[in-house]
């Protein structure tokens, strides 16, 4: 510390009293009124300046001024309105750039409440501020309004601070009353002391029976009636607001609007919904289940107002949707978090250019590991409490995810709890669930998405919707009927007799994580809405595109667990089974020619694709959300049904949907005879079908294939080696601004590296065109995954996909286009320990990509050399 650590405070009495303020020194006054605390900064600026010192307001409130412009004197005016990772970054990086024993002067912290509507979040500056003033040996200036904040957030402000000073104002005099004084002490020092600020040098400490009567006499007025002080102003709003829902329309419309950017966001075509589609009584019980202050989040937003929506638009279904007993944990909690378990200086590190994938994992782990304040897990146990021991999901619902443009689908975690156990089993594994969601804010395709669409630097905090599982026990395991995902305008066609208007759901038996997920083996049931019973397969190989595995959650082993199908049609009542899954009649048939009685299903979901009240009332609610919001939609949904046939859809999730950008008129059509007029050597591919993506005409500037033959015969453990190498090579490439294509056998996407290459999005991020190649002796088949979180991804991304068949009817393929050209992997990655052949990538000349929306057509052809 600096050899001049006693600093002038201004107020010669005041130093005598405190033993000088020091340098490392943070000092909070609790005020009646910023005037009060404007009476002491004043002098402390002067003297400060008087004394050569570098001293700096932090001008962020709507109050009037502490300071006006001066020599010496340098202004920094903020706007918290930001959002507080914005407003605390800013304020750190004013901090770090004037460096060691500057002096700082803050505007009236309580006014942070106005921008960030809770006393969690004021707090969470404080703490994490500081300790880093602190370091670099500052002086620095807060004040806290009286009775404005609760007795947690003041208790974790005193902690944290090195001086809390009580100052009330009565006539020409005022009462200063220290209520900590770090590392000093004086047998008079934390008695109440009068300070006349016409004779700056006296100050007396009030020990007569008169005088301290006088002191707390005033102390009386002015402190909350009723201890209304444990009450901060998130409390006070939400109580304010439940005595004004029954006024007049205008400052009700005005309440929903100022309650719905408190709870949901402030994203205009959001709150325009909001205030057409529900009441403040909606929005109260909002708050009612909310764990902690902050906002929702996007999925939990996008859950309510589909439900909202329906029950205005579509009174008549009521009775068919399962209604929600939904809990959140609110956006501040996230931060809170991070700030309880000393996270807050790695996470500025990790939001900067150089730390932002370099220091994920560490902040990963850090998160993963730390642990929550108890009040926190006070209130985890209420919600556990209410749902007893029904089994619930603990969900990502951060402030960017599925809002217009932006799904995040598939990129932050959804955890389920099976909540058995003790309660102290069941708070541990729903504490640890929060925390995976958490962490998966870190994963490397989270971060390439938000970096991607430029969103790196916006607020996302992570909220979290928690859901009772919808479904029943049968036997130890327990699952929803069915679960499925649905779209009100299909971007894929594979008929042409779908009207992609009518939309489509992709549905499971069981949990939908088979639906949203590219899974190993399985193919769930793709209806479109205007014709049921048209087959995605075709009509071929339907024991091979059917539903296997059926996943669940398994009450014994407290685990989400996957079983497959024929061990779970017998846990069913014969009229469900029915529903989700079929005979195979020609495998039985086989089987029984050989003496085996054995009953083999199909799942297929006849019964859904047969119930045509279930599929009119999906689209009627799909149509109306599409209506409402203006754009195509997709919903996550479940179905539970009755012995009598009645069913219950429960609503769990709705989004803005991206669709792929449609053709004009002056797009050219790709047909067979546009394919004839090239040279067949100048023909890379050309396919009639099994595409999907937007209309587009580009120059190629690179092409990444993955030889098939090749990848089969690689060792299964190094398969994953070859989607690390397209990763690296797609940051390389991505780096020249040039169309890249990828072709690669079977599932891109996968997780199961036997049945394709298992790439995450972050490392595709960068292509133009991804094309996945059939490969019939090592099993390769292309497949779409059509609503799937992989699907998603492609459709936001502008990424045209194509399934490249050996079909010749469905595609003309050459795969030694390339064998005259030059192979630059090396050159790209001389460090790479790929075998030979496994990977090549080519420069092409005059290379030209060409796509029809309408005709689900491509055509990738070489126009010049």
């Amino acid at each position: 510390m600096a050899a001049f650590d006693r600093i002038a405070s201004g107020f010669d009495g005041l130093d005598r009293t405190l033993d000088w303020i020091r340098l490392g020194d943070n000092v909070v006054w609790q005020v009646s009124s910023v005037d009060d605390y404007r009476s002491i900064v004043e002098p402390f600026a002067r003297q400060a300046i008087a004394d050569g010192r570098m001293l700096r307001y932090i001008r962020f409130a709507p109050h009037p001024p502490l300071l006006e412009p001066q020599p010496s004197l340098i202004i920094h005016q903020l706007d918290p309105s930001q959002g507080f990772e914005s407003f605390t970054g800013e304020v750190h990086r004013i901090v770090a750039d004037a460096g060691l024993d500057a002096f700082y002067v803050f505007d009236c912290l309580s006014e942070l409440q106005t921008a960030w509507a809770a006393d969690l979040m004021m707090g969470n500056f404080f703490v994490v501020t500081c300790p880093f003033l602190f370091e670099l040996d500052t002086i620095a200036w807060f004040c806290l309004l009286r009775n404005r904040h609760s007795f947690d957030t003041i208790a974790r402000i005193r902690e944290t601070t090195q001086l809390l000073i009580d100052l009330y104002h009565d006539e020409d005099c005022l009462y200063v009353h220290p209520l900590k004084v770090w590392q000093r002490f004086s047998p008079t020092m934390f008695f109440p002391h009068r300070l006349c600020l016409s004779k700056p040098d006296q100050i007396e400490s009030i020990t007569d029976g008169v005088s301290v009567s006088r002191f707390y006499q005033l102390v009386g007025i002015e402190s909350s009636p009723g201890g209304a002080q444990q009450l901060d102003s998130w409390e006070r709003f939400f109580i304010a607001a439940r005595e004004k829902q029954d006024t007049d329309a205008d400052e009700v419309e005005n309440l929903i609007n100022t309650m719905a950017e408190r709870l949901l966001g402030t994203d205009p075509r959001i709150l325009a919904l909001v205030k057409q589609n529900c009441t403040v009584a909606d929005l109260l019980a909002v708050k009612e289940r909310m764990i902690g202050s902050g906002k929702a989040g996007g999925k939990s937003t996008g859950m309510l107002l589909s439900r909202w929506i329906a029950r205005r638009v579509l009174p008549e279904l009521v009775e068919n949707m399962e209604p929600h007993d939904s809990w959140y944990l609110g956006s501040d909690v996230f931060y809170t978090y991070l700030v309880h378990n000393h996270l807050w200086k790695l996470r500025m590190q990790q939001c900067t250019t150089e730390g932002y994938f370099a220091q994920a994992p560490a902040l990963c782990e850090g998160i993963l590991t730390g642990v929550f304040p108890e009040h926190m897990r006070g209130q985890f146990i209420r919600t556990l409490e209410y749902y007893g021991q029904a089994p619930i999901i603990v969900r990502s619902s951060s402030l960017l995810e599925d809002s217009f443009g932006h799904a995040f689908a598939g990129k932050y975690e959804s955890v389920f709890c099976v909540n058995t156990g003790s309660p102290e089993d069941r708070l541990q594994a729903f504490e640890s669930a929060i925390r995976q969601v958490y962490a998966s804010t870190m994963d490397a395709s989270a971060l390439a998405y938000r970096l991607q669409r430029g969103l790196e630097a916006q607020d996302e905090q992570m909220a979290i919707l928690v859901q009772r599982v919808s479904g029943s026990p049968f036997g130890d395991f327990f699952m929803p009927a069915a679960a499925g995902v649905g779209y009100s305008w299909s971007a894929w066609r594979w008929h042409r007799d779908i009207d992609p208007a009518a939309g489509m759901v992709r549905v499971v038996a069981g949990l939908g994580t088979r639906a949203v997920d590219r899974t190993s083996s399985d193919y769930p049931r793709l209806i479109s809405l205007d014709k049921p019973d048209l087959d995605a397969s075709g009509g071929t190989n339907r024991n091979r595109y059917c539903q296997h595995s059926v996943d669940g959650l398994d009450l014994t082993q407290r685990a989400l667990t996957t079983r497959s199908l024929e061990t779970v049609i017998p846990l069913l009542p014969p009229w469900l089974a029915k529903l989700l899954a079929e005979h195979d009649a020609d495998a039985e048939r086989l089987l029984e020619e050989r003496g085996v009685n054995r009953a083999i299903y199909l799942g297929t979901c006849p019964g859904v694709a047969s119930d045509q009240k279930l599929l009119a009332t999906l689209g009627k609610i799909m149509q109306a959300l599409q209506q409402e919001y203006g754009n195509p939609v997709d919903i996550e949904f479940t179905v539970n049904w009755a012995a009598g046939g009645d069913f219950m859809i429960n609503l769990l999730q709705c989004r803005p949907l991206k669709t792929p950008s449609l053709p004009n008129s002056s797009d050219i059509g790709i047909d067979d005879a546009m394919a004839s007029g090239f040279p067949s050597e100048n023909v890379f591919f050309h396919l009639r079908q099994e595409t999907m993506g937007p209309q587009l005409h580009l120059s190629v500037g690179a092409v990444i294939m993955v030889h098939p033959k090749a990848y089969y015969e690689l060792p299964y453990k190094e398969k994953p080696t070859v989607a690390r190498t397209i990763g690296r090579l797609n940051n390389i490439l991505g780096e020249e601004g040039k169309a890249l294509m990828l072709l690669a056998p079977g599932r891109i996407g996968t997780t199961s590296p036997e049945l394709g290459v298992p790439v995450s999005f972050a490392e595709i991020r960068n292509m133009k065109v991804l094309c996945e190649l059939a490969y019939s002796e090592a099993g390769y088949q292309p497949e779409l995954s059509f609503g799937s979180h992989f699907f998603q991804d492609l459709v936001e991304a502008e990424i045209f996909y194509g399934a490249i068949s050996e079909d010749p009817e469905q595609a003309l393929f050459r795969p030694d286009f390339f064998d005259e050209s030059e192979d630059i992997l090396k050159t790209l990655l001389p460090d790479c320990t790929l075998p030979e052949g496994i990977i090549s990538v080519y420069r092409p000349e005059g290379l030209s990509f060409y796509s029809d929306v309408q005709r689900s057509s491509c055509l990738c052809v070489r126009e010049k050399m």
